[in-house]
């Protein structure tokens, strides 16, 4: 049995002693007051440690699934079904179009648009979840997160947001590096011409 059979054969065997979320997945920080305090961890423990409380979220989420769903029958419909239901949880506002504040970052009242979660989030998110995949002997073709259908909502996400809140989610250029100073050869400047004898300018005294 491959690691992707066992994660299937999880969700069916611990299909009801896991009850419907009624809250946000403690395991899933997709909002900065979420995340997981630092520690003296590397930045690669945690990227690999946050990836496999992803993957777990994850396959809960199939467990509570109504009907029940295997991850090898979950498609990118699935996926996208997952990314909205995690929007009941986001904490960042998308204003409407018809709001007053549509396209200010940052409004000066309060107003009743709605809470998403960030595109940023979202991204990382689906980034950790199609390596989990794989590294769980999935195939890449079979991939539901690098489905063409995920790609284009998180696009559709970004977007909106930017028009939204007035944020542009451009790349940023890199700037290339600076060629090292050369050093440059002190020059000396040139030297004064030596002075001029006193015998020329003695005049000669007749006796």
């Amino acid at each position: 049995m491959n690691p992707l059979q066992e994660f299937d054969h999880s969700s069916n065997t611990n299909n009801n002693t896991i009850s419907n979320f009624t809250s946000p997945p403690s395991s899933l920080p997709l909002s900065p007051s979420s995340s997981s305090p630092p520690s003296s961890s590397t930045t690669l423990s945690r990227y690999e440690n946050q990836k496999r409380r992803d993957w777990n979220t994850f396959g809960q989420y199939l467990r509570n699934h109504r009907p029940p769903l295997t991850l090898s029958r979950c498609s990118g419909a699935h996926v996208l079904e997952f990314l909205r239901y995690l929007d009941q949880f986001g904490k960042t506002k998308v204003h409407t179009n018809m709001c007053p504040f549509f396209g200010y970052p940052n409004p000066p009242a309060p107003c009743p648009c709605p809470l998403r979660q960030a595109w940023g989030s979202l991204d990382a998110l689906i980034g950790r979840l199609r390596a989990a995949f794989e590294e769980n002997g999935g195939k890449p073709e079979a991939n539901p997160f690098g489905a063409r259908a995920v790609r284009l909502y998180l696009r559709e996400v970004r977007d909106s947001q930017a028009k939204a809140r007035g944020i542009s989610y451009e790349k940023k250029k890199r700037k290339r590096p600076l060629p090292p100073p050369q050093q440059q050869q002190q020059v000396l400047p040139p030297l004064p011409p030596p002075p001029a004898s006193n015998s020329s300018h003695v005049s000669t005294v007749s006796c």
